[in-house]
């Protein structure tokens, strides 16, 4: 019979022997910088307390990670004028509605009477959709590529059982070309990425191959527990100390070389890569996904046309004060900006990196403010 004392007997000594293992090997090194990509392992770091275990010379920083904080305001003001068009109804997932737009949010609109549904997944939207046919539904498909394959399974049935009355307002970004944006930032040393579990599961270990080959970096996909996060650390570190620097797969009963093949096929079948807009990292080519043109009467932009596209585009404006765009790139702690805590708050928040509950500045908040 399992025995889950026991376990977590073992589980506790595996993380003090890797954590001895980081301190000898730390104190041959000069200080180093890591960046945990995925808002999930900066929270996970935060939760378990392994922040805490790391010595002073190791240095966590967050990446863009959240596919919340990401969203640019531009996308957000869409999704808003969208929700005042006749007949329309947002369905988003829960986190959205409260990042701020240009000058409102989601949220602050449904309170005024817009219609928004709050769903847990793509399904959901598209039942919604079957329930009302003479009301368009518009689904804010967010995310990397972990939740990209299921919004195009979604499209798949939709077509398949001709629902037109769902679209999608599609804002799905990649991973592997913002690690490209990353090492290539002029003033951010990276010296080791805590790569994502979850995205590294579809895309596989392979499409990070760039990172150690063209940039001489170390990666290490990891799953969440302690003991994960904590091997992670120490291949990186081992890494810089070998200077031998490669992705390591410390995830492997999940993630395959290769990635999950019918999941990027599904992407492929709906999806074609295009240049998009990244919150704090600025507009990347072949960042970000979009409706092939076959599909293109599920887009939900085209209800408004391409003049009135261009002036929303043209128009977001972030807060001025709001560092999130900073945070996101790791160039500083979420503890440097000056509303953090005070103008900023979970209850209050003036950027997503403070909304979701998988951005960096909520995590610090929510965990002791650690720096």
């Amino acid at each position: 019979m399992f025995d889950l004392d026991e376990a977590r007997l073992a589980d506790a000594a595996a993380c003090l022997a890797l954590r001895n293992e980081i301190d000898r090997i730390a104190r041959d090194l000069p200080p180093v910088a890591l960046m945990e990509v995925c808002g999930t392992h900066t929270t996970a770091f935060f939760r378990h307390g392994v922040r805490g275990m790391l010595p002073a010379s190791v240095r966590l920083i967050s990446g863009p990670g959240c596919p919340v904080c990401v969203t640019p305001t531009s996308y957000v003001d869409l999704a808003l004028r969208l929700m005042r068009e006749p007949g329309v109804a947002l369905a988003t997932f829960g986190d959205m509605i409260r990042v701020p737009g240009s000058a409102t949010s989601i949220e602050r609109e449904k309170g005024r009477g817009g219609r928004v549904h709050i769903v847990y997944s793509a399904m959901d939207a598209l039942a919604l959709a079957r329930s009302e046919p003479r009301t368009t539904f518009v689904f804010l498909a967010v995310g990397f590529e972990t939740t990209a394959p299921t919004i195009a399974q979604t499209v798949v049935l939709a077509e398949k059982e001709g629902v037109a009355n769902l679209r999608l307002l599609v804002g799905h970004k990649l991973v592997p070309p913002a690690l490209r944006a990353l090492l290539s930032h002029p003033e951010l040393r990276i010296d080791g990425f805590i790569l994502p579990g979850h995205v590294s599961v579809i895309i596989g270990s392979e499409s990070y191959r760039f990172v150690s080959e063209e940039f001489g970096v170390p990666g290490a996909i990891c799953g969440f527990e302690p003991v994960d996060l904590l091997k992670g650390v120490l291949s990186l570190l081992d890494a810089r100390r070998t200077g031998r620097p490669a992705i390591a797969n410390l995830y492997g009963r999940f993630v395959k070389s290769h990635g999950n093949r019918a999941a990027l096929s599904a992407l492929d079948s709906i999806f074609e890569t295009v240049d998009t807009e990244w919150r704090g990292l600025g507009r990347m080519p072949a960042s970000g996904l979009a409706l092939r043109p076959s599909l293109r009467h599920r887009d939900a932009a085209l209800l408004l046309g391409d003049d009135e596209i261009a002036r929303l585009a043209a128009s977001a404006r972030d807060d001025a004060a709001c560092r999130c765009g900073e945070v996101l790139c790791g160039t500083i702690l979420p503890t440097e900006c000056g509303l953090f805590g005070s103008g900023c708050t979970p209850e209050t928040p003036v950027g997503p990196c403070m909304v979701s509950t998988e951005g960096t500045c909520a995590a610090y908040f929510r965990y002791g403010r650690q720096a």
